[in-house]
């Protein structure tokens, strides 16, 4: 029941952060929303990033020029390489880093472009210092991106 009333109270949360939610049930649980300036003016339906208690929860980025609903030409790997330095921008807004990323799932609009998306994404980590990761084919990304990262982070 506890996870139900935190779920409907994620969904049915505006989208304007930061904000901290502390439930009285659990009371070393806190909950924070982070919507970056960027995001507030496109007015997207989601926050760049939940945080509990140390974890980030980084939504899924795209390769879009940051404040606009435009994705960077170029293809796959230009739209990785954005997309990771998306990531990267909300990571250190938080005070965190792509050091401290421990799971990735990436989808892609065409899975026969795993190698050349993969070959963008391994270059913002250090070899011994890949996070654990998941791909797959999704149609119909968001902003009709190519591919799509989300990712969680220690503080």
């Amino acid at each position: 029941m506890k996870k139900l009333i935190l779920l409907l109270i994620i969904i049915t949360s505006s989208c304007v952060g930061p904000r901290t939610i502390n439930y009285n049930n659990e009371p070393n649980t806190q909950i924070d929303f982070y919507t970056s300036e960027n995001t507030k003016k496109l007015d997207f339906p989601f926050s760049d990033a939940t945080i509990v208690n140390n974890v980030i929860y980084v939504a899924g980025q795209v390769g879009n020029i940051p404040g606009t609903n435009e994705v960077v030409p170029g293809g796959i790997k230009e739209e990785t390489k954005q997309t990771m330095k998306n990531i990267e921008g909300v990571l250190t807004s938080l005070g965190s880093s792509m050091d401290k990323v421990f799971k990735c799932t990436c989808m892609l609009s065409d899975i026969s472009e795993w190698g050349a998306m993969s070959e963008e994404y391994k270059k913002f980590f250090k070899k011994n210092r890949r996070p654990s990761r998941s791909a797959f084919a999704g149609t119909g990304l968001a902003l009709g991106a190519k591919v799509e990262i989300e990712c969680w982070a220690i503080k």
